[in-house]
């Protein structure tokens, strides 16, 4: 049975650092947003972490023989299909309430399951994190029987998370042909609220869920490690965080499936609180944001006006 760390939340949260740090820890395989290897890695042959193409990963190659005797033996349009048919973010009450998973439901998440699996086997690690981040998908995976799944909630400022989806990030894996998708600050809002939501109620359902601050997790990364690694149930001795440093930490290559340009960093990694919104986001959108996730700020403990606090 594979164990399993789903790094969730709404995208530019700050997901992908927290899925790089624990990469970094023995007995880890970090494998970056699992749900677009599908179309990105098999259909349109971006680029691994290593910087290598879909195709000539060795370590992908290893994990889908393993998988499924080989990514060729994968039918694509049926993966996508059941993507569409079931992992909706409006499928999360019938997904949550449902006490056997319907049968398209479990053919889906069975297909994580081997990846998962597969990949464990392939890098020896007794932990598998997949930063998917998509709530629909969290739910989908309850249905897979054969994975020890526990989940990160990382809940990031709602006015921090809409100002970085305004910016237009180029996206490496495709040699700056495409960027990243932008939002505007009033459908971000939207999403922050539904998505961080649906990981309330992943809990409710008898998944264990721990959530983080980013900002939190960022300001003594170290710590949040540790708490980390015992949520998942990873002993760590003190040499095993040597690779942080004050102010930024060590990376090696990894083999992230897709995910945030960060993945491809290798070296140093500032470690910093980008505090930019505060000073970018026009105010009129700052407080639209904060009106919209008003509540929610305030139930994960965030000011609603943080430069005063």
């Amino acid at each position: 049975m594979a164990e399993v760390l789903f790094l969730g939340g709404l995208g530019r949260s700050g997901t992908t650092l927290v899925e790089r740090l624990l990469g970094e820890l023995p007995g880890v395989c970090a494998l970056g947003e699992v749900v677009h290897l599908w179309q990105r890695d098999l259909r349109d042959d971006e680029r691994c972490g290593c910087g290598e193409r879909f195709s000539t990963c060795e370590f992908w190659l290893r994990v889908g023989k393993s998988a499924f005797d080989g990514w060729d033996n994968v039918d694509v349009d049926r993966v996508l299909a059941l993507r569409d048919a079931v992992e909706r973010t409006r499928h999360i009450p019938w997904l949550a309430s449902t006490a056997r998973p319907a049968a398209d439901v479990r053919e889906y998440a069975s297909f994580y399951a081997k990846v998962y699996a597969a990949a464990a086997e392939v890098s020896g690690a007794k932990l598998v994190v997949d930063s998917s981040k998509h709530s629909a998908l969290a739910h989908v995976l309850r249905a897979a029987g054969d994975i020890d799944l526990r989940v990160v909630h990382v809940v990031r400022d709602a006015r921090g998370v809409a100002y970085s989806w305004t910016k237009r990030v180029a996206r490496p894996e495709t040699d700056g042909a495409d960027e990243m998708t932008r939002y505007s600050p009033g459908r971000s809002a939207l999403l922050w609220n539904a998505h961080n939501a649906a990981f309330g109620l992943l809990a409710r359902r008898g998944v264990p869920v721990r959530r983080i601050r980013y900002e939190e997790f960022l300001a003594d990364p170290r710590a949040g490690l540790i708490r980390l690694a015992d949520f998942a149930g990873i002993t760590l001795q003190p040499a095993d965080l040597e690779f942080l440093r004050p102010g930024h930490a060590d990376l090696r290559v990894g083999h992230s499936a897709a995910g945030n340009p960060m993945r491809f960093t290798v070296g140093r990694l500032p470690l910093r609180h980008d505090t930019a919104w505060m000073r970018a986001l026009p105010p009129a959108q700052r407080r639209l944001v904060g009106a919209v996730c008003g509540p929610m700020l305030r139930a994960y403990g965030y000011p609603m006006n943080p430069q005063e606090s």
